[in-house]
């Protein structure tokens, strides 16, 4: 799995910590980590938080560009 930078940019963007993005959303900050480093793979229902927290889409954030 990669690393969700387009997650990091987005948080960064909003000047948000992975703690506040965590607390936002209802997970750990080491969660929010793992997701960033590739670690893990989220819910849907994770990935949708993020989004409305982040003001993104889910394609924004979690669907890879095809090759």
């Amino acid at each position: 799995m990669a690393k969700n930078l387009k997650l990091k940019a987005a948080r960064a963007a909003k000047d948000m910590s992975q703690l506040a993005l965590a607390g936002a959303v209802g997970v750990t900050r080491q969660t929010i980590n793992a997701i960033e480093m590739g670690e893990y793979n989220p819910t849907i229902r994770l990935c949708r938080a993020i989004c409305r927290t982040l003001g993104k889409t889910l394609d924004e954030l979690f669907w890879e560009e095809a090759q």
